[in-house]
């Protein structure tokens, strides 16, 4: 493949797991890489970095339609630091705004799409952005759901849980790998060697198994609590906060069960959360 290889997902759903695992895979050392220095190795959509080289200078003077134009210059950009393909971050919905894609067609190489029971989702969600869980269940529930500016990255268009995961479906299917955290937690072994066979990697079992080793939650946990994270919200404590799945179970009430349920009962039913 060449061209970008989308890593997306609804946020607090295994994105910087998957970047993890596929780093520590693809650089087969006997040390994990650092979770601070996943950025340099995995790009983000979002990141201001590349508009301002696609403009050729500060986007200060310019609406927010005429950056968002500027999405696929900066795209194709992210394409020629790479002879072969690029791994790129998004949390953005498979949208247009003003007639854009957030997703370049002509940029874009294939996607892992990783998804996770939005029980557990929203749990993650709250701490990581400072919500109640009450809040965090109506900001999962709403179709203009987005992040706003700040000084490194530009607004993210999330939408609804239930729509993000819907429109990621139209991606054409044959470029297309989808996973669920579930299984990247319960079944790594399987889970990620169909990701490296998706990416049309030859890899042995070792290889395979000490990059599962070297990605664990437990390691990335660790690395945080030493050296902090630079992707931590600054509402959260921590980053790798917990890491596993079913917590809704003893979290969240029986009221706002059924709310996340009755918002997104479709979708949930068709990935097997239901």
């Amino acid at each position: 493949m060449s061209g970008i290889i989308w890593l997306a997902s609804y946020p607090k759903s295994g994105n910087t797991w998957m970047r993890s695992f596929l780093h520590n895979l693809i650089q087969n050392k006997s040390q994990s890489v650092h979770i601070n220095e996943l950025a340099k190795l995995t790009y983000g959509d979002s990141q201001k970095f590349w508009y301002e080289q696609a403009h050729g200078g500060p986007l200060d003077t310019l609406s927010p339609e005429e950056v968002m134009k500027l999405t696929p210059r900066a795209q194709d950009l992210i394409t020629r630091t790479s002879p072969n393909s690029v791994f790129v971050k998004t949390h953005n919905n498979l949208a247009t705004n003003w007639g854009v894609p957030y997703i370049t067609p002509e940029a874009t190489a294939g996607a892992i799409v990783i998804v996770r029971n939005p029980l557990d989702v929203v749990i993650s969600l709250a701490h990581h952005f400072g919500f109640s869980m009450d809040d965090a269940i109506a900001f999962m529930a709403d179709a203009k759901a987005e992040t706003p500016e700040d000084e490194y990255k530009l607004p993210q268009f999330y939408g609804s849980w239930s729509a993000h995961v819907k429109s990621w479906e139209k991606f054409n299917p044959e470029f297309q790998h989808r996973v669920r955290y579930e299984d990247m937690l319960h079944k790594p072994q399987k889970t990620f060697a169909n990701v490296a066979k998706f990416l049309g990697m030859q890899i042995s079992k070792n290889q395979l198994n000490r990059a599962i080793k070297l990605s664990s939650f437990k390691v990335l946990q660790k690395q945080e609590q030493k050296d902090g994270f630079d992707e931590r919200s600054d509402k959260a404590e921590a980053f790798f906060r917990s890491g596993k799945s079913g917590q809704w179970k003893t979290v969240l009430s029986d009221a706002q069960i059924n709310r996340i349920k009755e918002d997104h009962q479709d979708v949930m039913a068709d990935l097997g959360y239901l």
